[in-house]
């Protein structure tokens, strides 16, 4: 995600706990962005419905430049940009992220993806969003916290995920080497 202000006149700014993007112009917030099951949304600021602008590697600038023109267009006033609430203010996390239906396939996806987590020394931060949505975790091992998507959290075909978390944590022979779960995967 680039953080910079874009030639087009926006920025988008670090990612919630929501795994949503601020969006400014002119200094001033005009909404955020997100993905959701591979396409890219835009929440004017002041709305409470998103719309669908954008898919893939660039949708994310598509949705920002939505936004953008909607706010020249004087469709978006802006507003102070308030963050969602730290989820841990009003008592126990969600098991899943609001967006995500609560049925008992995805509660039981839910459950199996945080015991992933646990056995990998991550902690989420939201509720589970299902395998291909951004969720904020947490490293266990080093403290950094950003988005992964448990799709490429949960290794594949019985072994476990890459031992390369993100940029700066420890090496993936540490790594190995104080995650238990690395010592009993077939292939490792």
């Amino acid at each position: 995600m680039t953080h910079e202000d874009s030639p087009s006149g926006y920025r988008i700014g670090d990612a919630d706990r929501e795994c949503r993007y601020a969006v400014t112009a002119d200094g001033q917030h005009i909404g955020r962005i997100f993905r959701w099951h591979g396409g890219w949304f835009a929440l004017p600021a002041g709305a409470s419905e998103a719309t669908r602008q954008g898919d893939g590697r660039d949708g994310n600038q598509a949705a920002a430049r939505y936004l953008l023109a909607e706010y020249r267009a004087g469709r978006i006033t802006p507003q102070a940009d308030t963050p969602n609430p730290d989820p841990a203010a009003d008592g126990p996390m969600s098991l899943l992220h609001p967006r995500l239906r609560d049925t008992d396939r995805n509660g039981k996806a839910a459950r199996k993806a945080v015991a992933g987590l646990t056995a990998y020394r991550w902690a989420p931060l939201a509720g589970y969003p299902g395998a291909d949505n951004p969720w904020r975790v947490w490293c266990q091992l080093c403290g950094w916290e950003g988005n992964r998507y448990w799709s490429h959290l949960r290794g594949r075909n019985g072994n476990p995920p890459s031992p390369y978390r993100h940029p700066g944590c420890i090496g993936a022979d540490k790594v190995r080497a104080v995650i238990p779960a690395y010592a009993d995967s077939p292939n490792d």
